[in-house]
C-alpha cells in the first residue's frame, strides 16, 4: 500500500499546482498535484513529469490514466469502481484514497485500495 503525507513513512514529494504555469514554480523531481485539467494532464506526459490527478467521475479517472498519471485521486462516491476499473485495465496509475488520519488506513486496506493521500495535502 503506498502511504503518502504520513508522518511515520517518508514519500515523495508532492507539490500542488493550478495551471501549467505553476510548474517553473515547483521543485524537481516532485509529482504534480492538480484537479482534472487535460492541458495539464497532455503537457505532463509530453515532458514525462509525474502526476496525481483529483477525479470526480469515472470519464476523468479513465482519462487520467490513459495521459499517464501516476496517481489518480478519485472522490469518495467513485473510489472502489475505479479501483476496480483500474484492476481491471491493468493501469499502470495507482488509485489513492484521501483520508484525514491514520485511523483510516485499515479501513482502506480491506477495501484493497492501491494507496492513501492524507487531505491536508490535497487541500
Amino acid at each position: 500500500m503506498i502511504l503518502i503525507g504520513d508522518k511515520d513513512i517518508p514519500s515523495e514529494a508532492i507539490e500542488k499546482i493550478n495551471c501549467c504555469g505553476d510548474i517553473k514554480s515547483t521543485k524537481s523531481n516532485s509529482t504534480l498535484l492538480f484537479d482534472f485539467d487535460f492541458e495539464i494532464l497532455k503537457y505532463t506526459q509530453k515532458n514525462n513529469l509525474n502526476s496525481a490527478v483529483i477525479v470526480g467521475n469515472i470519464k476523468e479517472v479513465m482519462y487520467a490514466s490513459s495521459l499517464d498519471a501516476k496517481y489518480i485521486i478519485p472522490s469518495e462516491n467513485i473510489l472502489i469502481q475505479a479501483q476496480k476499473i483500474a484492476d481491471n485495465y491493468m493501469f499502470d496509475s495507482k488509485i489513492l484514497a484521501t483520508i484525514e488520519n491514520s485511523d483510516e488506513i485499515e479501513e482502506i486496506a480491506l477495501k484493497e485500495i492501491d494507496g492513501i493521500i492524507y487531505k491536508y495535502i490535497t487541500e
